[in-house]
């Protein structure tokens, strides 16, 4: 890892101490450690380049000699090389596509499984108003019903024998 210059943290930094005879310090040292003091620029720079040097590959391979020439095999290391670079490039590009190609399914997808939904909600919308109108025109119904038979049974009773009242009493 590179070296900025600045101590790290948990670092200590040798500072001269200054005359503490009117404190009463019983300490005898001549010099105290501290730990660095940084400018808020500073930190938000050392965490940039503390982020770069961790996330980015240092990759040297194969790399050539300082000789003057260029021997018989360089050609075939250099070939070796740009074919390996080629590979990794197309590897990069493959996972690329895969990915982009699954995340326009996982879309279209989801495009698709909201509009079922949507196309349910309304069909299920409907299906309850179709029940709640039949139960609607049942009680209706119902009570059209026994307004029509009391009134026919009232009618009975008005027009009716004494046998006839008899047997109703009965019952």
């Amino acid at each position: 890892m590179m070296s900025t210059g600045r101590p790290k943290d948990g670092d200590l930094q040798l500072a001269a101490v200054a005359d503490k005879s009117d404190q009463g310090a019983s300490s005898t040292a001549l010099v105290e450690y501290a730990p660095p003091v940084f400018k808020e620029e500073e930190e938000d720079m050392e965490i940039k380049l503390r982020r770069i040097m961790e996330n980015v590959p240092v990759r040297v391979s194969n790399t050539s000699g300082s000789s003057a020439g260029s021997g018989s095999g360089d050609f075939h290391q250099y070939r070796q090389m740009r074919r390996k670079e080629q590979d990794r490039l197309s590897r990069m590009d493959a996972d690329y596509q895969k990915r982009k190609e699954l995340a326009e399914f996982c879309m279209r997808r989801e495009e698709r499984v909201k509009a079922a939904e949507e196309r349910t909600a309304k069909k299920r919308l409907k299906r309850q108003k179709k029940k709640q109108r039949k139960k609607e025109k049942k009680a209706k119904q119902n009570a059209g019903g026994e307004e029509h038979q009391k009134e026919v049974s009232s009618s009975n009773d008005d027009s009716g024998d004494s046998d006839n009242n008899g047997e109703e009493a009965a019952k």
